[in-house]
């Protein structure tokens, strides 16, 4: 009994075997010094150069998006979301476009944004080829959710995705502005001006910015296309919003100067000019030079004749208005046409009707007409007409 009663007795800590604590470190040394080995081994993640071996940059573009990924540590992230950019279709050089355009596409999760984006705009009706387009025009827009509502306002605004498409292209601040209170009051009030969605449409691709911008500001628009003579709700309107929606109050006034003393108009015809083609106001002052010399020098219009028939600033110089003066006139001169034959007829007509008109009955008369019509639309001007001219 005496004997278990000591037994049990614990051993003091300094005859303690150290056998247990000598088995514990030993491993636990090697491992960290395996570790701290392998660590001084491993070479780090160089994202400069993986941006040019895996995402096909250039150098200069590799190394300005280089400046906003120095955080990554692994090409894991990067990989993922490069394999899941392919498996949309997209190219190497599509890729590579993307990534230049927003590298921070690079850090984007796959499983928590990118295809639960995908899954979304699929569940819209987007086909894999359109959803691969839409990445490319805003890659950064692409991914974040607001843009399924957006594009859930936007497809039926703009007719079509691809009509959205080709508006994204001119203004990639449509997927990022503030539906409700920017985009949506803009619509709401063109509508009261007379402009349905399809006019709507139409401007913003030639004027991108028109529904993004600052609502007081298309409220000016309006009035500066008001001003120049083109009321609200007619259809000259659109035409006319178009020509003044970025010009100011000082270039409109300036032009309209420029017309008056171009072609001789008084203020009441430019206005008239200005209603009736209020684009006239974004031609370049060369081209209206040259229009009003020919046409005034040249043909012998009258300034007023102009003013009322501003279309004929319109067509080509050289491809419609030249070669058509130039058989107009040969014909009368050679007592093929009557005299009042209106010259600005025959310019308002198709190319298969001026043929029709004026080339092929006089084919006998004028053998040589056809191919001199053909040489002055290419911008000769044959022996034939030159007596005429």
């Amino acid at each position: 009994m005496s004997m278990l009663l000591i037994q049990k007795q614990p051993l003091p800590l300094s005859v303690r075997p150290r056998t247990t604590l000598r088995q514990c470190r030993l491993p636990t040394t090697r491992f960290s010094a395996a570790a701290a080995d392998s660590a001084s081994r491993a070479a780090p993640f160089a994202v400069e150069d993986y941006l040019v071996a895996a995402c096909h940059l250039t150098p200069a573009q590799a190394l300005k998006a280089s400046k906003v990924l120095s955080h990554l540590k692994s090409p894991s992230r990067p990989d993922a979301v490069l394999a899941f950019l392919s498996g949309l279709g997209l190219s190497d050089a599509d890729i590579a476009a993307a990534v230049a355009y927003d590298p921070k596409l690079l850090c984007s999760e796959v499983e928590r944004t990118l295809a639960p984006r995908l899954a979304e705009l699929r569940d819209l009706g987007l086909s894999p080829s359109q959803i691969a387009r839409l990445a490319l025009v805003d890659p950064a827009r692409f991914r974040r959710p607001t843009v399924v509502s957006k594009l859930q306002y936007y497809v039926p605004l703009f007719g079509s995705f691809e009509n959205l498409l080709q508006a994204l292209r001119n203004n990639a601040y449509l997927l990022s502005s503030d539906l409700e209170r920017v985009v949506k009051p803009n619509v709401a009030f063109l509508v009261e001006c007379g402009l349905d969605a399809c006019d709507i449409a139409k401007l913003s691709i030639p004027v991108p910015r028109l529904i993004t911008t600052n609502p007081e500001r298309v409220r000016a628009m309006v009035e500066r296309a008001e001003a120049v003579g083109v009321p609200r709700g007619t259809g000259m309107f659109r035409h006319a919003l178009l020509a003044v929606a970025f010009l100011s109050e000082e270039k409109i006034k300036a032009k309209a100067e420029f017309l008056k003393t171009t072609f001789r108009w008084s203020d009441a015809e430019v206005g008239v000019a200005v209603s009736k083609l209020p684009l006239v106001l974004k031609h370049s002052k060369d081209r209206l030079r040259r229009m009003s010399e020919f046409l005034i020098t040249k043909v012998g219009l009258e300034p007023e004749y102009i003013a009322h028939r501003p279309a004929l600033l319109t067509y080509s110089l050289e491809r419609r208005l030249m070669p058509r003066h130039y058989v107009v006139n040969y014909l009368k001169e050679n007592g093929l046409l009557e005299q009042d034959r209106s010259y600005y007829t025959a310019v308002q007509m198709s190319e298969s009707a001026f043929m029709d008109k004026f080339i092929c009955p006089y084919k006998e008369a004028a053998p040589s007409l056809a191919l001199d019509y053909a040489a002055a639309c290419r911008g000769e001007v044959p022996t034939t007409f030159l007596a005429n001219v």
